[in-house]
């Protein structure tokens, strides 16, 4: 694909179009209309539903040579009037070759038929009788026939390559099947699934094949286009509703579209470089790439070239990926991560035969997650909670509200409590080492984290215990942690979790907890980010970290994209721009892009001896595990082409 204009995306469309049971002439015009409004619409493949040009419900009216013969010359229409389209695009139509007649898939571009695929799978049960009009494709190899005035392929081992991208075709049934047809196509190289299909409506029947669809985009690491037949078809005892569906690796687009008697469209910009990457990435897809037969390539290559304006997407960019928008799912997800996060601490407790903890707990988020997460564990194993040590070690910079949010939450929690001042330790080490103590540098703020660290380390010796670490993920990935500081644990919690679900996380516990320590967690939440190592004259948070080393919001999106896609700055700062561009300007978002690239490639010294800590989603810094980078790697050639991307 020419990524330098689209970004790896290549946007399909399911389309439903208005029919009429056996009137070709008026189901051809149906389709070159839609065509036609695909073309406006950069569309570059598009799939319509099974014999979409006579109707699927045609029943014995496919004996008949005539609607055999308007059939094939709707075909020819569609070809005449579709030449200046450029897209590709597959319609039903009943074909006959020699004398058989098959239930076929015509994939057309630009005036041309590329190819002809058979139905495999013919339902032949209930309301279904297919095999009375129809014969199987099943074990045909590719050939060349006469069709439409053109000569084509006509097999069911054929893919198309068109921009690049390689397309798969099956029709209805076959997607039904233990071993669809689509999964020995996608192991060939398919990467575009298309399914031309007529499936009526029954009770349950709709979820069934969303999960279907779902989950066949997802093993076969695809995209899968399917249009299903509409309103048109209903007839005697059947209803047909109408599907335009779009799955991407697992999720799914357009299945809010039911029971409409208009035409029903889906449209997506499919990723397909994120596509090939995880297919690269998960190795056991590779393993897995044997096919029972071979496959003919179908090359279309050459385009119209009328696209010169600049590529922009069709759809919203979640700019929160890390964060389900959907309450329910959000509840679930936090209630996963949390168990995750107690279960790992609790194994960890076990296995040494550890029965206390100790915590540094600033009053911040991190730590208040890190604390519940230790109290949830605890509870789970019949432990004391007072066997859960909270420390508050205030320094220069501790401002009355979060001293007094951790104290009064660590009260209702019902843990032990220290207060450990480290002020006058801290001005001791400075004498000690000549560090100017008006001077507010490195220093200054990295002796106040490791004096903290100290402290409690020291007290998990006394007490046999283990320190439990509340860094995050987001701090991981910056580095914006002192190291051998608050970087080092005995056990990390949060080190998988990013920032801006922290909060979140920290959010659920107000749904279980009663209204006073709900309120303690809620005015944490409110609290600006911040590590508090330099003084105020207010008693007031000045020193904010997001001022410092960006919005987090920003740094979590980079990191999702940077680790779980691999995509490139340019295509990380083109998606970025258009998740926040109702927040932040382009220049911004380039701007701290930037100072991520920077960071990530610079501390990953400290993330190389990062405690164990429990692994809760798909993307992770451990280096005994997902994330294996050389400290000294240097991130030239990805500054270099963010310097061009907006030039």
């Amino acid at each position: 694909m020419n990524q330098s204009n689209n970004f790896g995306f290549f946007r399909v469309r399911a389309y439903v179009p208005e029919v009429r049971v056996a009137d070709t002439l008026f189901n051809a015009s149906q389709i070159i209309q839609a065509v036609k409004e695909a073309e406006n619409d950069r569309v570059d493949c598009m799939v319509f539903p099974e014999l979409s040009v006579t109707g699927y419900t045609c029943a014995d009216l496919f004996q008949q040579e005539l609607l055999m013969q308007q059939a094939e010359e709707a075909v020819i229409d569609i070809l005449n009037k579709t030449k200046e389209c450029d897209l590709i695009f597959a319609v039903g139509a009943p074909v006959r070759v020699g004398d058989k007649r098959y239930n076929c898939a015509v994939v057309i571009c630009k005036g041309n038929i590329l190819g002809i695929i058979p139905k495999t799978h013919l339902p032949n049960y209930n309301e279904f009788y297919e095999k009375r009009w129809f014969e199987s494709g099943r074990g045909l190899e590719c050939s060349n026939f006469s069709f439409g005035g053109c000569s084509t392929s006509f097999g069911t081992n054929l893919i198309f390559n068109y921009k690049d991208v390689k397309i798969g075709v099956e029709l209805c049934e076959d997607l039904w099947v233990p071993n669809p047809p689509s999964s020995n196509l996608a192991m060939a190289g398919a990467e575009v699934l298309l399914n031309l299909s007529a499936s009526d409506d029954l009770i349950g029947k709709r979820d069934y094949l969303c999960n279907l669809i779902s989950q066949q985009s997802a093993r076969c690491r695809c995209a899968y286009v399917y249009a299903s037949a509409g309103w048109g078809e209903s007839s005697t005892d059947l209803v047909f509703s109408g599907k335009a569906l779009i799955g991407e690796d697992g999720r799914l687009f357009g299945d809010e579209d039911f029971f409409s008697i208009k035409p029903i469209s889906h449209t997506r910009d499919i990723d397909i470089e994120k596509l090939r990457l995880d297919r690269i990435r998960f190795n056991t897809f590779t393993e897995n790439l044997v096919t029972e037969k071979e496959y003919q390539f179908v090359n279309q290559s050459l385009t119209l070239d009328r696209r010169p304006e600049p590529f922009h997407l069709n759809f919203h960019v979640e700019p929160y990926p890390f964060v389900p928008h959907e309450p329910k799912k959000l509840d679930i997800r936090c209630q996963e991560i949390i168990n995750i996060q107690a279960y790992g601490l609790m194994k960890r407790l076990a296995s040494i035969g550890c029965r206390k903890v100790v915590i540094g707990i600033s009053g911040g988020l991190d730590s208040t997650l890190a604390l519940l997460v230790a109290v949830k564990a605890f509870n789970s194993l019949n432990i004391p909670l007072k066997n859960i040590i909270g420390v508050t070690m205030p320094g220069f910079a501790t401002t009355s509200r979060t001293k007094s949010n951790a104290v009064r939450l660590m009260e209702k929690l019902g843990v032990t409590i220290l207060e450990i001042p480290i002020g006058e330790a801290v001005s001791l080490h400075f004498k000690d080492i000549g560090q100017n103590p008006d001077k507010y540098d490195a220093t200054y703020e990295n002796s106040q984290a490791r004096e903290r660290t100290q402290i409690l380390m020291d007290l998990a010796n006394k007490e046999n215990a283990i320190v439990v670490g509340t860094g995050d993920m987001s701090e991981l990935a910056l580095g914006w942690c002192t190291y051998n500081g608050d970087q080092m644990s005995m056990y990390g919690v949060n080190a998988s979790v990013p920032k801006t679900l922290v909060k979140h996380l920290v959010k659920w516990f107000t749904t279980i907890y009663d209204p006073e320590i709900s309120a303690i967690l809620n005015d944490i939440c409110d609290t600006p980010i911040s590590p508090e190592l330099v003084p105020s004259l207010d008693d007031n948070i000045t020193q904010k970290t997001e001022d410092l080393v960006g919005p987090y919001e920003l740094h979590d999106f980079f990191l999702f994209h940077f680790l779980r896609n691999s995509f490139s700055p340019k295509k990380i700062l083109f998606l970025a721009c258009n998740a926040f561009k109702e927040t932040y300007s382009a220049e911004t978002i380039k701007t701290w892009l930037k100072v991520f690239i920077k960071r990530f490639f610079s501390q990953q010294f400290k993330r190389s001896c990062m405690p164990d800590g429990p692994k809760v989603g798909s993307v992770n810094l451990s280096p005994r595990g997902d994330w294996r980078m050389p400290s000294d790697a240097s991130p030239e050639i990805w500054l270099r082409q963010l310097d061009d991307s907006l030039n």
